[in-house]
């Protein structure tokens, strides 16, 4: 038979993994909604550009937030979207 050379096994340097510094919280931080947790649950949701963004209890609170926000950014999409009813309202700049 013949005889072939033993491969050589590389040696690998063992990996450093690096973690990341957990910050002090502060009320404004655990504030702030991100993307992993859902706004509060109220009936009437504001959504911009089909995004949840808002919720309210009452209509009124949500149309004049609403309202504020299409003021502020006339372009976007905003509507109020009732959870109960399932239905969607979509809010314009009044003429």
């Amino acid at each position: 038979m013949i005889d072939l050379p033993k491969l050589k096994e590389k040696q690998v340097a063992p990996r450093q993994i690096k973690k990341l510094a957990k910050y002090k919280s502060d009320k404004a931080t655990n504030e702030i909604f991100s993307q992993q947790k859902r706004p509060e649950s109220g009936r009437y949701l504001i959504q911009v550009d089909k995004q949840t963004k808002a919720s309210y209890e009452t209509a009124e609170a949500a149309h004049s937030a609403a309202l504020e926000i299409k003021k502020g950014y006339p372009i976007v999409r905003v509507a109020i979207f009732d959870s109960m009813e399932n239905s969607s309202r979509l809010i314009e700049l009044p003429s």
